[in-house]
């Protein structure tokens, strides 16, 4: 069951956001990621749940930004409720997409696991919800995924396989580079991975 740390900052100006505590394992249904963040002030900020089935859909999605919350699974597309600080309005949603998308590297684990890339096939888009802090807003995005090239490293702990993937936005075109092991994201645009207790999960 790997544990550690996350930091995330602004991917454009480096402002640190955050360092988000996590732990992750497979598990009988598929794959459970929670996290607790804390922002640079050292106050708690927010807290992400999430659990995936074997075929990498999200069954369960609890996120909390800001005294917002948001909780979500696969359901005739995605669906999902946002509640407000006071509590007093919940506004249910539904996008015939495939998955939720975020800031935290769980989203990250989470596509590739949807999207089952192997090197040799070709870019696959993924239309995904993105719920992002501070106000948990969701806004419907379009991707598309391919998995340049997969390495295998040897380390302390035996080989370390490392995926290299190229996401793009297919709004604006813009790329960027996402290296994953295991159930670990190892960097990816406003993410860094600052400790890590025990090695990645091997996915079968």
């Amino acid at each position: 069951m790997p544990r550690g740390r996350y930091s995330l900052h602004d991917p454009h100006d480096h402002t640190p956001l955050a360092d988000e505590h996590f732990q992750c394992a497979p598990g009988p249904s598929g794959w459970r990621y929670v996290s607790q963040l804390t922002a640079p002030s050292g106050d708690h900020s927010g807290s992400v749940d999430l659990t995936l089935d074997e075929l990498g859909r999200p069954i369960r999605l609890e996120l909390h930004a800001a005294s917002w919350q948001v909780r979500g699974a696969a359901l005739d597309g995605v669906t999902w409720v946002r509640t407000d600080p006071t509590g007093a309005d919940a506004i249910e949603g539904n996008v015939r997409a495939h998955a939720f998308t975020g800031t935290s590297p769980a989203f990250l684990i989470a596509t590739t696991r949807l999207l089952r890339l192997t090197p040799s096939t070709s870019a696959t888009r993924v239309r995904l919800v993105s719920l992002t802090e501070p106000v948990l807003a969701p806004r419907t995005v379009d991707q598309s995924w391919a998995l340049l090239k997969r390495e295998t490293h040897g380390t302390d702990n035996g080989p370390l396989t490392v995926d290299e993937y190229q996401v793009t936005a297919l709004d604006t075109g813009e790329q960027h580079a996402v290296h994953i092991a295991g159930d670990v994201v190892l960097a990816a645009p406003g993410i860094e991975l600052e400790e890590l207790e025990s090695p990645p999960s091997a996915f079968d």
